[in-house]
């Protein structure tokens, strides 16, 4: 781009981040919220549905319901990739409608399943609009918030969502309980209707201050960022907005992928990759295997099978709990650092408390962990890894470096959940379940000697202006 479009896009972000307050219409935030819903709704409720309780009417065995767990989180990968690509590409706005429609016909397509084929290609498709709107829910937020508390913003849409490991597992377990027979395809009938009212939504949003800057679509961010700067100014009631600070670079809008020639991306990418691969790794076991795990080695059934259901649900209270929680610290303490001690304090230790209170058939002891687990582990770690990945890559590339990101990292979830069920008999229960959580803890160390500070700093000053294109 020429030097005058880049002054003019510089000012245009800057203009953005140094706004007071959010401004953003409260049925885009909603419809974002939703969108977060629906996709960690969508993590747990495929575990309720094949508890104990409902897994004799899906018409599944208890050998094919891991399959299906797995080809849902597969279908993450392609679906991050390609629309995380498509969304650097033609704009976030469209690609999140398609994400919406993908996950809408998926979760729909679920609860009509009726034998092991049909599930599978549901949930394929169901992965594809979840990972892509993992992806682009962040990747949108980021660019549209000012940076001053920038991931106290995020976090506000976050809490709106992450009830869908909050409240969500807690209405599917009741809604599981109720009917079993039926139970679970209301479940996921619920994530359906959901998704198709955010695409609805979507459709009236706005693009991006930044991508439409990329796109050279210069007057319409101009109009964006007045209108932006109107709101503050009404919300506020101030009599003027602060100067902005503008820093100097080049804006580029070539292939997304040239984004990994550059070595100061390329290392962040890889080790923001690989921690996410390895929290996933043993995060998810966890959310869709747990219950399944009590009934096939710990022969969990009847009542004491309902209750570890009822428990399972009701912790997941404390990830909603826990998002709002990271409000007190996610400004005072880097992001490198936090992730790591939520990895340790709520994955390790959360998981330890909550399959040995599981072995000895001490539900007090197993309930608190499943807290901690959802509390810090669950409820602290995505957000931060999402920030982690979004923050510390340029606007052109944004996208498709953090749905490579976040995409191949999936696969940690794909593989652990098909295979965490074989470990067992070689290191037994408890050892398995520990053993799957370490890696997330080496890797958030990693993190810190990686990443920059971006607490209250310009997304461009962190990237494009200290690390080039």
């Amino acid at each position: 781009m020429t030097g005058e479009i880049n002054k003019k896009v510089a000012e245009l972000t800057a203009r953005v981040d140094r706004l007071p307050t959010i401004v953003l219409p409260v049925s885009v935030i909603l419809s974002l919220a939703f969108g977060y819903f629906i996709a960690l709704y969508d993590v747990i409720d495929i575990g309720l549905a094949f508890s104990p309780t409902s897994l004799p009417y899906t018409g599944l065995t208890a050998s094919e319901a891991p399959t299906v767990v797995s080809m849902g989180l597969f279908g993450y990968i392609p679906g991050a990739i390609i629309l995380g690509y498509l969304a650097d590409r033609i704009g976030r706005k469209p690609t999140l409608i398609l994400t919406a429609l993908l996950t809408g016909v998926g979760s729909l397509g679920n609860a009509l399943s009726f034998n092991f084929l049909t599930f599978l290609i549901f949930r394929f498709i169901t992965g594809m609009g979840i990972g892509g709107d993992l992806i682009l829910v962040p990747v949108y937020l980021v660019e549209m918030v000012p940076a001053i508390k920038r991931a106290t913003y995020f976090n506000l849409v976050y809490i709106a969502g992450w009830a869908g490991l909050g409240l969500g597992p807690f209405l599917a377990s009741q809604i599981v309980l109720a009917n079993p027979a039926i139970g679970w395809r209301i479940v996921f009938a619920v994530g359906a209707t959901l998704a198709f009212i955010v695409l609805v939504i979507r459709s009236h949003a706005s693009e991006t201050v930044r991508m439409l800057g990329l796109k050279g679509k210069i007057n319409e961010a101009e109009n964006l960022v007045q209108e932006m700067e109107r709101k503050a100014l009404e919300k506020t009631k101030a009599q003027k907005l602060p100067e902005p600070i503008i820093h100097e670079y080049s804006i580029k809008n070539s292939n997304p992928f040239a984004v990994f020639k550059n070595p100061v991306y390329r290392v962040r990418v890889l080790a923001v990759m690989l921690s996410i691969f390895f929290f996933y790794f043993g995060e998810y076991p966890y959310l869709t295997e747990y219950p399944l795990w009590t009934s096939n080695f710990l022969g969990y059934s009847g009542s004491l099978g309902n209750q570890i259901t009822f428990l399972f649900g009701l912790a997941g209270v404390a990830t909603f709990l826990g998002a709002i929680g990271l409000r007190l610290v996610i400004e005072r303490i880097r992001r490198a650092v936090l992730v790591t001690i939520s990895y340790f304090l709520g994955m390790v230790l959360g998981i330890v408390f909550a399959v040995y209170g599981a072995i000895v058939r001490d539900l007090q002891v197993a309930f608190l962990g499943m807290l901690l687990t959802n509390f810090i582990g669950v409820g602290w770690s995505n957000q931060l890894n999402y920030l982690n990945g979004t923050e510390n890559v340029p606007t052109y590339a944004r996208a498709t470096s953090f749905a490579f990101s976040d995409g191949v990292a999936h696969l940690g979830a794909a593989i652990s959940t098909a295979i965490i069920f074989d470990f067992i008999p070689l290191l037994g229960n408890l050892a398995t379940w520990v053993v799957f959580q370490i890696p997330m803890v080496i890797m958030g160390i990693i993190l810190i000697a990686v990443l920059p500070n971006t607490i209250g700093a310009s997304l461009e000053s962190v990237n494009e202006a200290k690390a080039g294109n």
